[in-house]
């Protein structure tokens, strides 16, 4: 299977400009429409929009196959990071609070350690092709304090906030997801997706992904809708800036804290936080190995990393 990918100069800053806007637009739509019409309103508003002005700029393409080892490294992970979930909450269930947590946190683990470990130890790739980059930092910061502000705003600006106990435990499970699906969806799945099919597919299909991963949690079909639109807006705002630090630690996390909180159905105890801490300490100490075992740009060909770096900086949807 092949498909073609645009080569050549990058589009106009421009239209970068008018994704941004697309960007807070769908944000802001957040408490405007409920979640069918946003979920189908959203992605059928970004479509358009690429049609009219994200091919402008584009250089040539050129017909390249598709890298099959990263769709089977995809689909495996994939399927046994929601199976993990589902085990989780429908198998285990509150019932079952250490069997739940590990199922849980063995999700998490498996969606971020076996990013890096298919990366970078099995590929030869660097970190930055999973969006663990701070190439661009002052447009990524930016991008990401006003995504995040937009979304504050509208949800939890002026919220009355339950006792800590209540909210604070939630954060930090929201924190911790955040980081997972920043990495797995974004940096990995999204990222390895465009590298085969382009950027509009990879979008798609991410944001795809990510909505009916949810079915590990045992939500509705509605739910779902809505999350694929709200994954098209993550999707694009991480091509944007072409870094998970434009989703994480504040859009995502804090969207996923008020939805909680407006739910209502999750009550963790505080002795939950160490656990989630446990969880993100192994995730950083897998991308601090990461980072140790990845080989020096200098030591590397001039070809594969090369590309990926330019390739995650260029900060357009095109």
């Amino acid at each position: 299977m092949s498909t073609e990918r645009e080569t050549g100069q990058p589009p106009p800053p421009w239209v970068g400009v008018i994704w941004v806007g697309f960007v807070v637009a769908a944000l802001m739509a957040l408490d405007l429409f409920g979640p069918i019409v946003y979920g189908v309103a959203v992605p059928a508003a970004a479509a358009g929009l690429y049609l009219a002005v994200g091919r402008r700029g584009a250089g040539s393409s050129r017909r390249v196959a598709a890298d099959r080892q990263d769709l089977v490294a995809i689909g495996a992970l994939y399927v046994v990071v929601v199976a993990l979930f589902r085990l989780a909450f429908e198998g285990f269930g509150t019932d079952r609070v250490a069997g739940l947590f590990l199922a849980f946190a063995a999700g998490l683990v498996l969606g971020v350690g076996g990013g890096l470990l298919y990366t970078v130890w099995h590929r030869g790739r660097s970190l930055a092709s999973l969006g663990l980059t701070t190439a661009r930092w002052p447009v990524t910061v930016g991008l990401g304090v006003l995504f995040a502000g937009v979304q504050f705003a509208l949800t939890l600006w002026g919220y009355d906030l339950p006792a800590a106990e209540a909210w604070v435990p939630l954060l930090v499970m929201s924190l911790v997801v955040g980081a997972f699906e920043a990495v797995f969806f974004r940096g990995f799945i999204q990222g390895r997706l465009e590298a085969s099919f382009g950027t509009v597919p990879a979008v798609a299909g991410a944001a795809g992904l990510y909505a009916v991963y949810h079915v590990g949690y045992g939500m509705a079909a509605d739910d779902m809708v809505f999350l694929f639109g709200l994954g098209v807006v993550y999707a694009i705002a991480f091509r944007l800036a072409g870094s998970v630090l434009v989703l994480w630690p504040l859009l995502t996390p804090l969207g996923a804290l008020f939805a909680n909180l407006e739910a209502g159905d999750i009550e963790l105890p505080w002795a939950s936080i160490a656990g989630f801490v446990d969880v993100a300490a192994v995730m950083a100490v897998l991308v601090w190995l990461a980072h140790r075992h990845q080989r020096r740009p200098q030591d590397e060909p001039t070809g594969g990393r090369a590309a990926e770096l330019a390739h995650a900086g260029r900060g357009h949807l095109a």
